[in-house]
């Protein structure tokens, strides 16, 4: 049941939200290319374990979201 959930829109909403929230708090350029990299090392973890499979969603929308706001951060520092 939790498989079929996450694996529609939950699995982009909740790490989008949860660094929505993150955004605010203010953390640094470092702490954001840590956070990508978690994702990025735990999606590549997650997709040869044979039960977490079906949620690497979660930590490829974490990489994804996070290098996002990495990209606003660095155009509001240029502009």
């Amino acid at each position: 049941m939790l498989q079929r959930t996450l694996g529609s829109g939950w699995g982009a909403l909740i790490p989008g939200l949860l660094l929505g929230l993150l955004g605010f708090t203010g953390l640094s350029m470092d702490m954001w290319r840590g956070i990508v990299v978690c994702g990025m090392l735990l999606s590549c973890v997650m997709i040869w374990h044979r039960q977490l499979r079906h949620f690497v969603l979660l930590p490829s929308a974490l990489a994804l979201v996070g290098g996002a706001e990495l990209i606003a951060m660095n155009l509001r520092l240029l502009g």
